[in-house]
């Protein structure tokens, strides 16, 4: 037995059978070049709606990984699928090279899960409750160290003797980060970390996230585009329960970039630029941003990469070309797209 303070009476609570297995133990016996997950063919259905279809992906080991998607996209569903809380309808799940139906306590022991919703208990004190969970997940040996070193590791040290329920949302965000990571699990899975936060919030978690990367693979669920983008280095994109996208911002970009969105400014008048970009057929949309002082800048979205056809066709006309830049993919653009949105850009084209 052990017991838990709730500021009052100890409470006794039964002890795990059997220690968890140290960090260093689970990269030990883990395979060499074997990745951290990896998901094939996963199905889950509730009733005859699939909240996730046919999902398959591989992340390797020290990775910050931005789950991505829009509400209701599957990022929850997924993740609780990894994190063994559910079972797919379908399909394999191998965390560090275990498949999670044959040995689920083993994968568990590897995994520490933030949800959107933490359960934290509003009377406990940060380092009570951080305790209470390290020996709920079998953290026996330096039981002491591990709940000194996830407080520290999330900056909760000032407040470690505060009750959860006196803290602000940003700490008690904090707090469940602590309780995820307390057992120095191999993955770390965080659904929605900055929801809620104010917006020096969101960034101090956003640097406890990346800092976690340095000893652990995380995945972070999100429908914020700007926090994916400033703290994930490879993307998994979800609609409607499918992986419509993976990859960096960079090679998911360049697997859009038969669409080539360009800028370009042109000594000449506006209607003399339109002229001539009407009449290539591989201009899909153009948009006049300014004239001013015989000078034309204008927004051009290409079907096929024809900047030379275009420049050529410019010069041809009689106006001076000054500048014709490719304007790099955004990651809303990225998204919108693989999405079936459309982007901010092609939107406003069309409204001219």
């Amino acid at each position: 037995m052990y017991t838990a303070s709730l500021d009052g009476p100890e409470v006794a609570y039964p002890a795990p059978t059997s220690p968890l297995p140290s960090r260093h133990a689970l990269w030990k016996n883990a395979a060499p070049g074997i990745p951290m997950i990896t998901v094939e063919h996963v199905t889950k259905y509730y009733g005859a709606r699939a909240a996730v279809a046919d999902l398959s992906f591989a992340i390797e080991r020290g990775q910050v990984i931005g789950l991505l998607g829009r509400n209701g996209a599957g990022k929850t569903t997924t993740l609780k699928i990894l994190s063994g809380l559910l079972v797919p309808t379908s399909g394999r799940v191998e965390i560090d090279g275990i498949d999670l139906r044959h040995d689920p306590e083993a994968v568990r022991a590897r995994i520490g899960f933030l949800p959107e919703n933490p359960p934290l208990y509003p009377e406990m004190t940060v380092e009570a409750y951080v305790r209470f969970v390290a020996r709920i997940k079998g953290v026996r040996a330096g039981l002491d160290d591990r709940v000194n070193q996830a407080i520290s590791e999330t900056d909760l040290t000032s407040v470690r003797g505060d009750a959860i329920g006196t803290l602000s949302q940003g700490f008690q965000r904090r707090v469940g980060i602590a309780q995820a990571i307390v057992h120095s699990p191999a993955l770390v899975l965080l659904d929605e970390p900055t929801s809620s936060l104010d917006p020096a919030q969101v960034v101090q978690m956003r640097n406890l996230v990346r800092g976690l990367a340095r000893k652990h693979t995380v995945i972070v669920s999100s429908h914020l585009l700007a926090e994916i983008e400033k703290t994930c280095d490879r993307l998994l994109l979800l609609d409607a329960g499918r992986l419509v996208g993976e990859g960096t911002e960079e090679t998911l970009a360049k697997k859009l970039s038969a669409a080539t969105s360009l800028e370009i400014e042109v000594r000449g008048s506006a209607e003399a630029l339109g002229k001539v970009l009407v009449g290539l057929t591989a201009v899909r949309s153009h948009r006049i941003e300014v004239e001013q002082a015989g000078v034309t800048r204008a927004r051009v979205e290409l079907a096929t990469d024809a900047r030379e056809e275009l420049a050529r066709a410019i010069v041809q006309a009689g106006l001076g070309l000054r500048r014709l830049e490719r304007q790099r993919l955004e990651l809303e653009d990225i998204f919108l797209s693989l999405t079936g949105g459309t982007s901010v850009a092609r939107s406003e084209a069309r409204a001219s």
